[in-house]
């Protein structure tokens, strides 16, 4: 697995992977973290990937984080 580079954000890690044909777009925030799959062949170059992660794409990223801790919690409480 190969870094290609990462994002700077302030709310969360966002590192882009190049691996068995695929770009992975990682995004880590404390101890969860979500990580998108693009095939390589979908995009037209390497430097497109980072066009895919706007403003709006981290923001709804942030937002599935906020509903994954309460996931956990929920899970947590009932045991």
């Amino acid at each position: 697995m190969r870094v290609i580079g990462e994002i700077p954000h302030p709310n969360c890690k966002i590192t882009i992977f190049h691996w068995n044909n695929r770009y992975l777009i990682k995004f880590e925030q404390g101890s969860l973290e979500q990580t998108f799959k693009i095939q390589e062949f979908d995009l037209a170059s390497e430097s497109d990937i980072k066009l895919l992660i706007s403003e709006d794409f981290i923001q709804i990223a942030l937002r599935q984080f906020d509903q994954m801790g309460q996931a956990l919690n929920d899970a947590m409480s009932k045991i």
